[in-house]
């Protein structure tokens, strides 16, 4: 009796054992109920295999179209395939995300990826492949450079006190001062055609809209220079006086000819930052 016994359990063990491993294969991302499935995208996200966790949160936004868990699913869909280098589809996430559910607890942290998104795709080819930091991102378009400073601009306006506002202030100045770097470099340009109401127009608009970045240096200078080439002397020693008393170290003050253009050789070496 005593060995039947022992017998009778040591098959329901082996059977239970059976049942739960087939159990266990047949479990996928098709079949698991929705904390399994969450769990496993997250611990997919947690150890960078983006691939799998895309897949896993994709998965379940479809199984499952409602709910809390959905909606954390779809923030860390947008975080997995920003961090796989998806911008399009991040911001398409982000985006969808922010207007789904626009008072959401954790809206604070949409814009903000939202933002992020956008800040990374501001740098180009040379940026990214080989750590180079010149004006030529500044002489690009500026559409992401806008779009991120947005995105930034309404979580600091909306969420002052939200734990990721001090860094987007922080990208936003960023942003502003690139911007106005480019319209410099416009200028810049426009003064080297002697196109040279357009380099005034252009350093004048640097002057109001972006007082408080370095740049606002240049385009005194450069207003400077275009005043003085319409013959308008007035205002170009007024300018000159401004540019003095705010930064008197401008090289402008000791070398009228500032800025110097690049020669005809330095533009044509290949990455150099001219066009």
């Amino acid at each position: 009796m005593r060995a039947t016994k022992i017998t009778i359990l040591l098959l329901l063990a082996l059977s239970m054992s059976a049942c739960s491993m087939f159990r266990s294969k047949k479990e996928t991302i098709d079949t698991m109920p929705v904390e399994r499935l969450y769990a496993n995208a997250h611990e997919s996200l947690e150890h960078a295999d983006y691939a799998a966790a895309e897949k896993a949160y994709q998965r379940l936004i479809a199984r499952f179209p409602s709910g809390d868990i959905n909606e954390q699913a779809q923030i860390e869909l947008a975080y997995a395939q920003y961090k796989d280098n998806k911008p399009d589809d991040a911001y398409s996430t982000i985006n969808r995300f922010i207007k789904t559910f626009p008072t959401h607890k954790h809206a604070d942290y949409a814009y903000y990826l939202r933002g992020l998104i956008n800040f990374d795709r501001t740098g180009g080819f040379i940026e990214r492949y080989f750590n180079r930091s010149s004006d030529a991102s500044t002489r690009r378009d500026q559409g992401f450079n806008l779009t991120a400073f947005d995105d930034f601009s309404q979580l600091t306006r909306r969420y002052p006190n939200s734990a990721y506002a001090t860094d987007a202030r922080q990208r936003m100045i960023f942003l502003r001062n690139q911007l106005a770097r480019f319209e410099v470099n416009v200028a810049e340009y426009y003064l080297r055609t002697r196109s040279y109401i357009a380099s005034a127009n252009r350093s004048q608009y640097v002057i109001e809209h972006y007082q408080q970045s370095p740049e606002t240096a240049d385009a005194l200078a450069i207003l400077t220079r275009s005043y003085l080439a319409l013959d308008r002397k007035p205002l170009a020693d007024q300018t000159r006086q401004v540019l003095a008393l705010n930064y008197p170290d401008h090289p402008y003050l000791t070398d009228p000819e500032w800025p110097h253009h690049p020669s005809t050789l330095r533009k044509a070496i290949p990455f150099s930052g001219h066009h």
